[in-house]
């Protein structure tokens, strides 16, 4: 595997890291379509715990089989699959080396009241089917955060013990915070500081709002002038919120959106400076072919 300067340069920005988690994120940047250009494009389906069969699959009866996914991702050329235990466990054999594999170690479910996630994976298992990485959700906010952390610390210091490379999704919400406040810029921004702060190599966040929701930050925003007007000033302030983006920092796609605002938001992200997008329902939930032709103008946006 030969690596660009780009990619060294991410590669350098991690420290104490072995050369074992070092190769799992070149194995990640390498990949696929973007491979070598510091940009990620990964498919999570981890929506059939967050959001039931379907609601997930329903809208694309194909998507139901976790072979569909593995292809999806693979002939679109993305530079990984992150997916539960039981997805992931249904295709390692058969697509083994053919794409970098996140197994999502915890979850969440629509049927439960409370803001937490259950641990459904491990490390071995991660190692067992061939994985690059593991994933792992935190609430930033919630009830149950500090719990979370304290989980997430036990599984990132096994997982880069073997080599392997942590991905954090940071989603504020909690007792504190409305609907727009688990967007707002500034909240999207401390949730993905956290996420540094916890150790994590890639950390994925909504795409923020120009909203600044906490009364203790506005007076921060204004007397720095920090620019929220677009989408792209905002991603900037949360990759810099990222140890000044010596983190990698991805953008999810959220709900199902159309194309052109899809785009748009992709464009936002780049403009910005993202790493990437980790984008599931926007595209398992579309016809493969159109699926198809969205990720290759998507990928066509982070080359820039």
């Amino acid at each position: 595997m030969t690596l660009t300067p780009k990619v060294k340069a991410i590669l350098d920005q991690y420290e104490s890291d072995n050369p074992g988690t070092k190769m799992n994120l070149a194995r990640l940047l390498n990949a696929g379509k973007l491979g070598g250009t510091g940009k990620l494009v990964i498919l999570p389906v981890d929506q059939g715990f967050e959001h039931g069969p379907a609601r997930s699959f329903a809208a694309n009866p194909a998507a139901y089989d976790p072979h569909y996914h593995f292809e999806l991702a693979i002939e679109a050329g993305l530079s990984g699959y992150a997916a539960p235990l039981g997805m992931l466990e249904c295709g390692a054999a058969t697509y083994a080396g053919e794409i970098p594999l996140i197994l999502k170690c915890n979850s969440s479910n629509s049927l439960a009241t409370e803001k937490d996630q259950a641990v459904t994976g491990t490390v071995a298992d991660a190692l067992r089917l061939g994985c690059s990485g593991i994933g792992f959700t935190i609430y930033p906010g919630s009830e149950y955060c500090f719990e979370q952390m304290e989980e997430l610390r036990e599984l990132a210091a096994e997982a880069k013990a073997a080599g392997l490379a942590v991905i954090v999704w940071s989603y504020p919400r909690g007792p504190v915070l409305d609907k727009k406040a688990e967007t707002a810029v500034d909240v999207c921004a401390y949730a993905a500081h956290m996420a540094a702060l916890t150790g994590a190599h890639i950390i994925k966040v909504k795409p923020p709002t120009e909203v600044v929701a906490l009364d203790a930050n506005k007076p921060a925003y204004e007397q720095n002038k920090i620019d929220v007007t677009t989408l792209a000033a905002r991603v900037q302030h949360v990759v810099q919120s990222c140890f000044a983006g010596r983190r990698i920092v991805i953008f999810s796609g959220g709900a199902h959106t159309s194309t052109d605002e899809l785009l748009q938001t992709i464009q936002g992200i780049q403009d910005g400076g993202g790493f990437g997008s980790i984008i599931g329902r926007n595209v398992f939930q579309r016809p493969k072919a159109e699926a198809l032709a969205l990720l290759d103008k998507i990928t066509t946006i982070f080359k820039g």
